[in-house]
C-alpha cells in the first residue's frame, strides 16, 4: 500500500480490521477537530491486514458492524480504533506534549531548598533522566501527576502557592487583570470610583517573578504588589 497512508487498527471478538487514511487529517479528527470523513478515509475498504490487501469479509462485517458495506464499516473503524502515527507526527506530538508538561510544573511547582521554581532546562534534563513515558494523545494535565512523582526521586519538588495584594492605576487595570487572570486566581476585587484596581490574588509560587515582570510590562512599572503571609 501507498507510504502516503497509515492505518487505523481495531480488534473486535479477536478478530483484526485496519483501515487506510490521511494520516494529517486523521489525527485531526481523532484530536475531536472538524474534518470530513471523506478527507480522512483514503479508501472505503476495510482489511484483516492493509499491507497484503486482504479484505474483511462480508460476514465479519456483518457480525461485528451489523453490516456489509465496507464504507460504512470503515467509519467505525475510524471512530473506535486506534490511530498508527507516523514517525514525524509521534515525534512533534510527544515534544509538544513535553513541552506543556514542563511548563505546567514549572509553573506550579518549587525547589524547597531555595524556594523558586526549577529551569525548565532542569525539568527537561531530569525527564530525560528518569525516562518518562509520555502519552501523546493523553491531556498534560492528568500526566503530570505521574511525571512529577518520577522526577521526585532525582529533583526535590515542592507544590506551593502564595497570596498577593496587586494595586493597579486606573489607566492599567483592563490590561493587569487580563494578566492576572492568565496565570492565577482573583479571591477578592475591589474597584476604586477612578477605575484603580485592587486584588487579592491566588497564584502558584512558580510564576511569582514572571508575573511580575508581565505586570511591570504593562503598568510602565506603577503596579504595586504585596505578598501575604
Amino acid at each position: 500500500m501507498s507510504g502516503k497512508f497509515t492505518t487505523v487498527r481495531l480488534t473486535v471478538g479477536g478478530d483484526h480490521f485496519e483501515i487506510l487514511v490521511h494520516p494529517d487529517n486523521a489525527l485531526n479528527f481523532k484530536l475531536g477537530r472538524n474534518v470530513e470523513l471523506s478527507q480522512v478515509i483514503a479508501i472505503d475498504e476495510v482489511y484483516s491486514d492493509s499491507s497484503k490487501g486482504l479484505r474483511v469479509s462480508s460476514e465479519k462485517l456483518q457480525k461485528h458492524f451489523n453490516t456489509i458495506n465496507h464504507a460504512e464499516a470503515a467509519k467505525i473503524v475510524l471512530e473506535k480504533g486506534e490511530l498508527q502515527l507516523t514517525t514525524e507526527q509521534r515525534r512533534k506530538m510527544m515534544e509538544d506534549k513535553r513541552k506543556q508538561i514542563i511548563s505546567i510544573i514549572a509553573r506550579n511547582y518549587i525547589d524547597p531548598r531555595t524556594g523558586l521554581p526549577h529551569p525548565p532546562t532542569r525539568i527537561q534534563q531530569a525527564l530525560q533522566e528518569v525516562r518518562v513515558s509520555i502519552d501523546p494523545f493523553k491531556d498534560a494535565q492528568e500526566q503530570t501527576k505521574m511525571v512529577i512523582d518520577q522526577l521526585r526521586t532525582i529533583v526535590p519538588l515542592k507544590s506551593e502557592k502564595m497570596k498577593l495584594r496587586v494595586k493597579v492605576p486606573p489607566q492599567f487595570s483592563p490590561q493587569a487583570i487580563g494578566v492576572i487572570k492568565g496565570v492565577g486566581e482573583i479571591l477578592n476585587e475591589e474597584w476604586g470610583s477612578d477605575g484603580s484596581l485592587t486584588a487579592l490574588v491566588e497564584i502558584p509560587a512558580g510564576v511569582h517573578s514572571s508575573l511580575m515582570e508581565r505586570l511591570g510590562a504593562v503598568t510602565k512599572g506603577s503596579a504595586q504588589a504585596s505578598v501575604l503571609r
